[in-house]
């Protein structure tokens, strides 16, 4: 498989004018910023959820989001998703609209269900992990990675964030293989976002489960990360900063790897050690 990386454009940095304190004094520079925008996501016309994200892949972020959250089960389920036009018949940049091949009563009952019951709403501990485990399997993935090789994952993730490098403002979310191969990145304004939006390309791509891969995040695990990587099939969840509590809690009860604290040739290992090799 190749690299998936999004390309550098101007839909994703911005320039502004900033003032820089340096050796006693300002200087005048032109920064490079990311770019934040809302998306909203619409059900067969309806309005669903807005997000803030950074354009781009927004049909992986739609898609991702919807396999996450429990609205749809596997790629079968996704009808279309669509750019909303306006009354000139032009692409809204900022909506989209999903169809899905769910029927009505099902889709109802989906939605109330995770409404009520979701990390997002803020309805969070024992109760939404018993709720989650109950709609994903657990993860009996034989998949081993040794742990030398996942000493070089950071490295090979922060060399492919192109918006990152140029801004210092997005974070990521990457796909290897157990040699330690980048399969796919995505980039973001916020880490959720960038896992939705891995989810959603393997969702496209028809490799879901990914259960012989590891996903690697930068920033912190937090438990909505770890219920978006289950939800993908995902054996071994690793981080360049900490795991919360709750993350570790559900990682454990749905059978996730969890590493954290990737970074200076070191990681913590948190939940089932027998998937890294020493």
């Amino acid at each position: 498989m190749s690299v998936r990386t999004p390309k550098l454009s101007s839909d994703k940095i911005a320039r502004r004018a900033a003032l820089k304190w340096r050796a006693g004094g300002f200087e005048r520079i032109d920064d490079a910023l990311a770019i934040e925008e809302p998306l909203e996501i619409r059900l067969a016309g309806r309005r669903f959820t807005l997000t803030m994200r950074t354009p781009g892949n927004d049909e992986e972020l739609a898609a991702g989001f919807l396999l996450a959250e429990g609205f749809i089960t596997n790629a079968s389920e996704l009808g279309e998703i669509r750019r909303v036009r306006d009354a000139k018949g032009v692409n809204e940049p900022n909506v989209i609209d999903v169809i899905l091949n769910v029927r009505a009563e099902g889709l109802r009952e989906r939605l109330k269900r995770n409404f009520t019951m979701s990390s997002s709403c803020g309805v969070c501990g024992k109760t939404s992990i018993e709720s989650i485990t109950r709609r994903i399997a657990p993860i009996a993935s034989r998949a081993k990675i040794a742990a030398s090789t996942i000493l070089l994952l950071g490295a090979e993730l922060r060399e492919s964030q192109e918006v990152f490098a140029a801004t210092g403002g997005l974070h990521a979310c990457g796909l290897f293989d157990l040699e330690g191969k980048l399969i796919a990145t995505r980039e973001d304004i916020g880490r959720h976002n960038a896992v939705d939006k891995i989810a959603g390309w393997a969702l496209a791509n028809k490799m879901l489960p990914l259960s012989k891969l590891l996903m690697m995040v930068s920033g912190r695990l937090s438990f909505e990360i770890v219920q978006k990587a289950a939800a993908a099939g995902v054996p071994i969840l690793a981080a360049v900063s900490a795991p919360s509590s709750l993350a570790v809690e559900l990682a454990d009860e749905t059978g996730i790897t969890v590493v954290g604290f990737l970074r200076d040739g070191s990681f913590n290992v948190y939940t089932h050690r027998a998937r890294i090799t020493f």
